[in-house]
């Protein structure tokens, strides 16, 4: 019997070779590959004798590429290990479970955390649904206060406003114009029926990081919950989360090239945070989340970031070279750009700038070959400016022309450099279109401009 597999990656027809050799009762497989060729100087991509336009990857802070040596440890787990991770009475229940708990024991590692405290999930969006959604529900009607802020991601500003809906009351803390709360102002939100403040860890759209040590110092004193949406942070800063005080906190797979489909969840044991389920099954994970843990995506999690705290100092490195490169190629030829965020309180491999008297979605469509985005991949689907950009005070022509580029573990200086110069390039050309622009070069001050209506 032969089995005939074509067009398959490199890494995966060695694996089922491999495997076709060692199993008992192998199948001969015919493997035939064809390489996954790429230029990035011509821009093109080959798959299936099929030419197709492939841009540069600049959207880190919406995914990331698996890393091959996270589906290097996948592999096995697609294929011969195939058991429930929760069938205890053989061998093959036996192989998935012990590679669920070696992946919760390389979470756990990279933040500080017991192997007790991980609970997996479908991601980072689950992860903080079952924070807000499940201390807020556990704690009331004793406790029907939640803190966070104007920033955070879509996920949990929504699930704070179904509790609203619900009769909790919540408090949404402004920013500064640099994006990062004000201590004081939290300490005053923060009243004796607050249950949680739940404050991310670095922003998504334009990477700026918030105080989360002084904020857990803060709830500590109070007795009060803290809960961090970490999705932009695990793997790419230290986190430790009995330092900072950290109660829950959200893990995302695909963001530290890691699989899409999985997170995870650390809550802490001691002092003990409970958390109503937000759905009912067969009480797996603690009874916090019901269903089968997928096995080959958790191993996937778990290698991530076993690999991300192995390379994170050399990772932080590299985003800030990378960087520094772009924005000096990019200040040095044009003006009137602005970074939005702090410029120092920030993860460097999120830049985002707003091109003064161009609309974003111009410059998007003029830079093609490059894959970028003009806010969250969540709500990029809208034309409405970024509310973290008009959060943090961004004049809405200005929140119009902002462009977030998000460079990432495989970006090369190479692309760095061909991103700033067609930057500079459609920028300046688009300016050259806008009337605004040539007044602005003539020295005239456009706030003091009446506009008359038609």
């Amino acid at each position: 019997m032969f089995r005939v597999i074509k067009n398959l990656p490199p890494v995966l027809c060695k694996h089922l070779l491999q495997r076709s050799v060692h199993q008992e009762n192998a199948i001969l497989m015919f493997v035939q590959t064809k390489n996954l060729q790429t230029d990035s100087a011509n821009e093109r991509f080959s798959l299936k004798h099929e030419e197709v336009g492939r841009p540069l990857y600049f959207d880190a802070q919406a995914t990331t590429p698996i890393d091959p040596r996270v589906l290097d440890a996948m592999l096995p787990y697609l294929v011969s290990y195939h058991g429930n991770p929760h069938s205890r009475t053989h061998a093959y229940g036996w192989e998935s479970e012990a590679g669920v708990e070696k992946a919760r024991e390389q979470v756990a590692n990279l933040i500080g955390a017991d192997p007790k405290e991980i609970i997996f999930t479908s991601g980072a969006t689950e992860s903080n649904n079952i924070s807000v959604k499940g201390v807020a529900h556990f704690y009331a009607p004793r406790k029907k206060h939640i803190v966070t802020t104007q920033i955070e991601h879509k996920c949990v500003l929504d699930s704070c406003r179904a509790l609203e809906g619900e009769g909790f009351k919540i408090t949404y803390l402004p920013v500064g114009a640099n994006g990062i709360i004000c201590l004081q102002e939290l300490e005053k939100a923060l009243t004796p029926e607050t249950s949680l403040v739940s404050i991310m860890t670095i922003n998504n759209e334009i990477g700026v990081q918030q105080p989360v040590t002084e904020i857990g110092a803060i709830c500590k004193s109070k007795k009060i919950f803290f809960h961090t949406d970490a999705a932009q942070a695990v793997g790419k800063i230290p986190l430790d989360v009995n330092s900072m005080y950290i109660d829950l906190m959200s893990i995302s797979g695909h963001k530290i090239y890691g699989p899409k489909g999985v997170g995870a969840l650390y809550i802490r044991r001691r002092p003990r945070v409970r958390v109503e389920p937000i759905q009912s099954g067969g009480g797996q994970e603690r009874g916090m989340r019901s269903g089968t843990v997928p096995t080959p995506l958790v191993v996937g999690l778990g290698a991530a970031c076993e690999l991300a705290q192995r390379e994170m100092a050399y990772d932080h490195a590299w985003m800030e070279k990378l960087a520094n490169r772009f924005l000096d190629k990019i200040y040095t030829k044009l003006t009137h750009v602005i970074r939005n965020g702090d410029p120092k309180q920030t993860y460097p491999g999120c830049v985002n700038l707003s091109f003064a008297y161009v609309e974003g979605e111009s410059l998007l469509m003029a830079l093609k070959d490059v894959a970028l985005s003009s806010g969250s991949a969540c709500t990029s689907a809208s034309l409405e400016p970024s509310y973290v950009l008009r959060a943090i005070g961004t004049d809405e022509d200005l929140a119009h022309s902002s462009i977030r580029f998000g460079l990432g573990r495989f970006t090369t200086i190479e692309e760095v450099d061909y991103t700033a110069e067609k930057t500079i390039r459609h920028v300046e050309r688009l300016r050259e279109m806008s009337p605004l622009w040539e007044m602005v070069q003539e020295g005239v001050d456009i706030k003091t401009i009446q506009w008359s209506q038609h």
